[in-house]
């Protein structure tokens, strides 16, 4: 049996390691709800998957390469914004974060399909994109709602947008409409056209293997789609003041 002075050194051990996680967990909350405060005016400079990037560039031995260019939602084309909420997130402007009805809708087409269907909405990619690095695991799922919610409640769905359109990555070393409609099409993303912004949103899947410059039958196909359906789609009032 254990010593009682065994007993109360764990007990000890045990109040002290529960004091510190008490005070982990303050702190974590605080300070994420500070930056995301920060954040709701303030552009963050760099995300954690531009860091991965390098870093893999670097051990690649490959040229570090980073192109990005913070334009206002005011300055990127309502075709663009409209063609992510087609592609990405139909239902952008109803849920709170969380669209479990697509959740629910991508499990059954995933059982068929060969291009896997995600159900992950705009609000949760930007919330993975600006907080957190990537991986695949429920810990790091878990934290992607926490500060899902937090930019729902805080930023709203224009900045939510916003800072998406900015820090997605859009290909090779390229991240943002910006950079993308300048490296692609040769101007800026305030000019997108119908189908220029279509065939950037087709790639955002998997931009380091799809091409916007001579795509493939998949990019097209998607491209022509979202095109379509993007014209179908009401568009939301800070999407409207817009000039197109």
């Amino acid at each position: 049996m254990m010593s009682a002075s065994t007993k109360t050194k764990y007990l000890r051990y045990y109040k002290l390691a529960t004091k510190i996680f008490k005070i982990a967990v303050v702190v974590f909350l605080a300070s994420s709800i500070a930056l995301t405060i920060v954040y709701k005016w303030a552009n963050p400079p760099i995300t954690p998957l531009m860091l991965k990037r390098v870093v893999e560039q670097v051990f690649d031995g490959k040229e570090i390469k980073l192109k990005k260019e913070w334009v206002d939602i005011r300055d990127i084309s309502g075709n663009m914004t409209m063609s992510v909420i087609a592609s990405e997130d139909n239902n952008f402007l109803k849920h709170y974060g969380i669209d479990f009805k697509a959740i629910k809708r991508a499990r059954e087409l995933n059982k068929t399909r060969k291009h896997k269907l995600g159900a992950s909405t705009i609000s949760q990619q930007t919330a993975k994109n600006v907080f957190l690095f990537p991986s695949r695991t429920y810990i790091r799922k878990g934290f992607e709602l926490y500060f899902t919610e937090l930019i729902e409640l805080i930023w709203g769905k224009e900045r939510i947008m916003e800072v998406y359109l900015n820090v997605i990555e859009t290909g090779d070393g390229i991240y943002g409409v910006e950079a993308a409609s300048r490296q692609y099409f040769n101007k800026p993303a305030s000019k997108l056209s119908k189908m220029e912004a279509a065939k950037i949103a087709a790639i955002l899947p998997n931009p380091l293997k799809y091409k916007i410059l001579n795509p493939g039958s998949y990019v097209r196909r998607r491209s022509a789609t979202i095109s379509q359906l993007s014209g179908k789609l009401i568009r939301p009032e800070w999407v409207k003041r817009k000039k197109q």
